[in-house]
């Protein structure tokens, strides 16, 4: 058992992902850089110093999902804290816009094989990964669990006439990230009594391959409320769903 708080980020070998554990590491975390290809982690991994480790995690595959977790309990006895930072927004075509993305997803015509399988890395990933590593997050004294959410999956925000942005609400992405948002409190509400802080995160509209990188964004700023979530006191919130400005609807 080391004396350095252990931190995993899923996804983490570029995007959002990469600065949040880039961030971990400045402050003070050994963080596990989890990636499908550990090639990519490792090069990920050496690009944030010596406090890094790569380690080869595919959400949607249990069998390296529990070979990760044997790995940190062999090699480190104990997670602080988990970021489920993986995540897709579609199941289609590389490159294609937003609008294209948003058109195909509609749900008079969204594609179910499209469907299940952006649910299948962002919802049922998260789900497999939080059970896997619940054992190691017990043995911290004060762990956390952060989702990394979108607030396109609010219920309320799309529900609102006025809102610009309801139009993507399809059936594809917005969803899986509404049941992830359940996810997260179905996760605190049974936590809650072991001091396990769960809470959801909005990064933002960031630049990154999720959506082309048409977002407005940067990586650093979508980076910051994750990594305070990751770092919340013993007051600090459990259930939540936030961005960097405000608490956000369900």
């Amino acid at each position: 058992m080391q004396d350095k708080p252990v931190a995993l980020v899923t996804g983490a070998n570029k995007g959002i992902g990469l600065q949040i554990a880039k961030d971990l590491a400045v402050h003070g975390f050994t963080v596990l850089v989890g990636s499908r290809n550990l090639e990519k982690g490792e090069t990920a991994a050496k690009s944030i110093g010596a406090d890094a480790r790569a380690l080869q995690l595919d959400v949607t595959n249990q069998d390296s999902i529990s070979a990760a977790a044997e790995r940190i309990r062999s090699e480190l006895g104990r997670l602080d804290v988990l970021v489920n930072n993986a995540g897709i927004s579609h199941a289609g075509q590389p490159g294609r816009t937003l609008e294209e993305v948003g058109k195909s997803g509609r749900p008079s015509i969204a594609s179910l094989d499209e469907v299940r399988a952006v649910f299948e890395t962002n919802v049922f990933g998260v789900i497999a990964v939080t059970q896997a590593m619940l054992p190691l997050l017990r043995e911290a004294s004060a762990a956390r669990i952060v989702n990394v959410s979108s607030g396109s999956g609010s219920l309320t925000l799309n529900a609102d006439p006025t809102n610009s942005h309801r139009e993507m609400f399809g059936a594809v992405y917005s969803p899986s990230k509404a049941a992830l948002n359940a996810i997260t409190l179905a996760f605190a509400i049974e936590l809650e009594s072991t001091g396990i802080k769960v809470n959801a995160v909005c990064p933002g509209f960031t630049a990154t391959d999720l959506n082309n990188f048409e977002g407005t964004g940067t990586v650093e700023q979508a980076a910051r409320q994750p990594v305070r979530l990751a770092m919340l006191g013993e007051d600090g919130p459990t259930g939540t769903f936030s961005n960097e400005r405000r608490q956000l609807p369900w």
